[in-house]
């Protein structure tokens, strides 16, 4: 018997309004399939029930359990096989994704969130940061304390590192198996409903990083229902790829794109960030990453998300709208502003950083293009890299100094304030928080926090000795790691300690306190400032002014404009200084707005930069200016 029920996911369990619950599971493969079910509701039997599933023409088998409830645990079955596996769609894995799943209610949770109205992706400072290694509990309660000093900070939307379920007791996240189960390790799924629902009530959005690019290699046991979720037409860099225009791909795509609805939906999230986007192979004229968005969209009903890409290729398509024949995301993550900050703070342009060298027109024309390759040759890919970004709005493009990926692609997952000078590293600081495009801190950022972030991986016995040896192989691209000295210092992903290592230490906001306030300042100066927060298309422009040392001008449709003054050389002195974004407004002087130098930032003060003397601009620092009348008072 085939039953009719009204199903938010075409798969999964899911509690029904009356009582009971509705199981569905999509295994074409398969001439059989049981519930295995422990049920905890009263008056039933706690012993293991195997009730037999009804099969359709699609390959699906259902079954409604009218005494079934929230809270049991159940299994599948399949062809009278002894061995049992968890749901695909699982919303929970209490005991990890080679166990039970367990059947969640989601109306059971009282939202308090009924007047929030989404996230645009304009005007925002996103926060990236790993449930586990964020506070010392490495819970999303303990996170959710938190909340309060990110809003002080002036962080709009946390950014969470992927939390599908994974084997082992930690994790970056990127090998989840369970893309529906938010992982047991930080506490159950009512949890992070509440962390979402907090932020939301101060004025936070929360984003959650997924993968839809390939499953991890330990508890996907997707095959076992039917190998049509994976193709062999695709290669990926970390396994199988998922097969979205092959054979019985609608099945595959629905199961991802009901996925991205499905956290908006649940848990009432504010968007996605998509993991590895070149890596999603789909060559049908409607591009899975289109159809997740659409679906994202409409899950969200009036409620404003925002989905933004990782995509090296850096192809705007995917920001396009589909008047433009583009796939309708937010935003990009955008390398090479950070590429080129590496390569100046610290000297080094190896392996992916070789087509970056860290000079001033660099950083202009990230400022004014969000990328820098946009079809010119790029020597690493050994071919064109880049489509023209001219029209996109620079709010498109997220930048950063740091990210999960580019602190951990180092010998020591050390933080750049200790591969660099500080002074330097305050004025990209400036360069990156008022710059015109979307700003992204990641953890600890904002006081320059000691803790490492290094690549770590609770892998069983059999994966532990290729992970460790596969993390060597890639840092290996870079000459300074392929040495065996620098072999040597690269953590073990497996132990412990390596992830013990990485856990914040929020005292730091204190005794850091000069990087904090920097950090706090700047965002405050973006949000208050009308030049900073506009990012308004074609409404910055840039001028080199020696080969360290760079100006942006901010034009302000009333005239009084606003100019940042970066130098990362020595103490420059123009005289002459036959640059017209210098010029002030007619008939006004420039005065300091607010300086790297200052001593509240462990700085000496800043000296007058526009005298009779002609200008200066002092050594490894950033300065806004805004104009004022000679006579007196800001403009």
């Amino acid at each position: 018997m085939i039953y009719s029920v009204k199903r938010r996911m075409p798969i999964g369990a899911e509690a029904l309004p009356n009582g009971g619950v509705c199981f569905r599971v999509w295994a074409p493969i398969r001439e059989r399939v049981e519930l295995v079910l422990i049920s905890k509701s009263p008056g039933s039997s706690p012993e293991r029930r195997f009730i037999e599933m009804a099969r359709d023409a699609g390959g699906f088998f259902s079954r409604v359990v009218h005494y079934a409830a929230a809270g049991d645990l159940y299994t599948f079955r399949l062809d009278g096989m002894g061995s049992e596996y968890p749901d695909p769609a699982s919303r929970f894995q209490p005991k990890g994704p080679h166990d039970y799943s367990e059947v969640v209610d989601p109306s059971a949770f009282q939202w308090t969130d009924h007047e929030w109205k989404g996230v645009d992706i304009e005007g925002q400072i996103i926060y990236e940061l790993h449930v586990g290694t964020f506070t010392p509990e490495g819970t999303y309660n303990a996170a959710e304390q938190q909340l309060p000093a990110l809003v002080d900070l002036g962080i709009t939307v946390v950014e969470f590192m992927p939390l599908a379920d994974f084997p082992g007791t930690f994790g970056w996240g990127y090998d989840g198996v369970h893309p529906f189960a938010p992982t047991r390790l930080y506490g159950r799924p009512d949890d992070l409903r509440r962390f979402v629902n907090t932020a939301h009530s101060l004025g936070i959005g929360v984003i959650l990083d997924v993968v839809y690019n390939h499953l991890g290699p330990d508890g996907n046991y997707l095959k076992q229902f039917t190998d049509e979720y994976f193709t062999t037409k695709y290669k990926t860099h970390w396994g199988e790829a998922i097969n979205f225009d092959g054979a019985a791909s609608e099945y595959t795509r629905q199961y991802f794109v009901e996925n991205a609805a499905y956290w908006i939906t649940e848990y009432h999230l504010d968007g996605l960030r998509i993991d590895a986007t070149p890596e999603m192979k789909d060559a049908s004229p409607n591009h899975i990453l289109k159809e997740i968005t659409l679906r994202a969209r409409a899950a969200a009903g009036r409620r404003k998300i925002i989905i933004i890409g990782e995509n090296e290729t850096q192809d705007v398509k995917l920001i396009q709208s589909a008047e433009e024949s583009g796939y309708g995301l937010d935003a990009l993550w955008s390398d090479d502003l950070h590429h080129s900050a590496m390569a100046l703070l610290t000297g080094r342009n190896e392996a992916y950083y070789m087509d970056y060298v860290g000079k001033p027109q660099e950083f202009i024309s990230c400022v004014k293009w969000g990328y820098l390759y946009q079809g010119q040759r790029y020597k690493w890919h050994k071919g064109r890299r880049g489509t023209p970004t001219f029209g996109i709005k620079p709010a498109a493009f997220v930048n950063f100094l740091q990210n999960h990926d580019q602190v951990a692609n180092s010998a020591k997952g050390d933080r750049i304030h200790k591969l660099c000078g500080l002074g330097r590293l305050k004025a990209m600081t400036a360069l990156l928080l008022l710059g015109p495009g979307t700003p992204l801190l990641f953890q600890g950022q904002e006081f320059a926090a000691s803790q490492p972030f290094l690549y770590f991986a609770d892998n069983n016995s059999d994966l532990t000795s290729l992970v460790d040896e596969g993390r060597k192989v890639f840092l290996a691209q870079f000459p300074s790691m392929s040495t065996p000295e620098g072999q040597a210092l690269i953590a073990p992903p497996h132990e412990p300690e390596t992830f013990r290592r990485c856990v914040l230490d929020f005292s730091e906001r204190e005794s850091h306190r000069e990087m904090y306030e920097l950090h706090k300042d700047l965002i405050c100066l973006r949000k208050s400032h009308a030049a900073f927060r506009a990012q308004e298309y074609r409404g910055v422009e840039g001028a080199v002014l020696s080969s360290e040392a760079f100006v942006l001008r901010y034009f302000a449709p009333s005239g009084m404009d606003t100019i940042l003054l970066v130098n990362f050389g020595v103490d420059l002195h123009l005289d002459p200084a036959p640059e017209p974004l210098l010029a002030p407004p007619l008939g006004m002087e420039w005065v300091v707005l607010w300086s790297s130098e200052d001593p509240k930032y462990g700085g000496t003060g800043t000296p007058a930069l526009d005298t009779e003397h002609n200008w200066l601009l002092i050594g490894h620092a950033a300065v806004a200016l805004v104009p004022r009348k000679p006579e007196g008072g800001l403009a």
